[in-house]
């Protein structure tokens, strides 16, 4: 029996030597190497010296940040509301449904929609307004980006919120509690692994944006997942390029080790 299930589980080990430590490792070379193969650290040396290598750093985790919480917003009472709702899973999918649609199709989409000759624009000029230049600014990107990562927000913290016991909440309110010190002291701490969750889905993944980048803040946006792209796709320099890989990828892992969720036994004072 356990040799069988061992021969299972040998597609799943090929797929994460081909698909995950190769392409990690073969990254990690070009980092460390120069253009004729020779071992070098000045490829990192030189990022960290270079001021619009930090800058572009910064903008990645400001950009990020900002997604991050703006979902967050957005999402937490969305997701709280959406509890109380009948038909809970016909909302869930037509929350989910937009993750169906291509990346690349939805950026397209609001390029015709926050353009100036968009839909937006059309819209303002009936109150004399415009047109008003909102395609390829930092507003365009946030605002885009925010709306397609909102479903992966939403769905862990409705998962959490959803296991709550109502009895735990109801007690609060019955011991006088308000609605502020219920969320806060109840509601919160009890859905925060969900909403950690949704942040490790949305903070990690804006760090690297770059088709978005590209189509929606032009070339007003620059962020590490932009340089990433212009030094394999244009100046060729493919060792710098995974030079940033791998820092990406540590500023990744940092991320994913500071949101982890770590179970602690509490004290509770009587």
């Amino acid at each position: 029996m356990k040799n069988k299930k061992a021969l299972f589980l040998i597609p799943y080990y090929l797929w994460i030597l081909l698909f995950v430590i190769l392409p990690i490792l073969l990254i990690a070379w070009y980092a460390l190497t120069d253009s004729n193969n020779h071992f070098t650290l000045n490829n990192f040396v030189q990022f960290f010296k270079n001021g619009t290598f930090l800058r572009m750093m910064f903008n990645s985790f400001w950009y990020a940040f900002l997604i991050t919480l703006l979902t967050l917003v957005i999402s937490y009472p969305a997701a709280y509301f959406l509890t109380k709702l009948k038909n809970q899973q016909l909302w869930l999918l037509l929350i989910i449904l937009p993750t169906w649609i291509n990346l690349l199709l939805k950026a397209y989409a609001f390029i015709g929609i926050l353009g100036n000759d968009g839909l937006v624009n059309k819209f303002l000029r009936l109150f004399g307004i415009g047109p008003v230049n909102l395609l390829f600014t930092d507003f365009a990107f946030i605002f885009v980006a925010t709306y397609i990562e909102i479903p992966f927000m939403i769905l862990p913290i409705y998962n959490a919120i959803k296991e709550i016991n109502p009895a735990v909440i109801q007690a609060s309110e019955d011991l006088g509690a308000s609605h502020f010190q219920t969320f806060y002291y109840v509601l919160w701490p009890l859905s925060k692994p969900g909403v950690e969750s949704g942040v490790q889905a949305i903070f990690i993944p804006s760090l690297s944006l770059f088709m978005l980048t590209r189509l929606i803040g032009g070339n007003r946006v620059i962020t590490l997942g932009t340089a990433i792209e212009e030094y394999f796709m244009t100046t060729m320099n493919w060792n710098m390029g995974a030079t940033i890989g791998v820092i990406l990828i540590i500023l990744m892992i940092i991320v994913m080790l500071l949101t982890g969720t770590k179970k602690k036994k509490r004290k509770v004072n009587l």
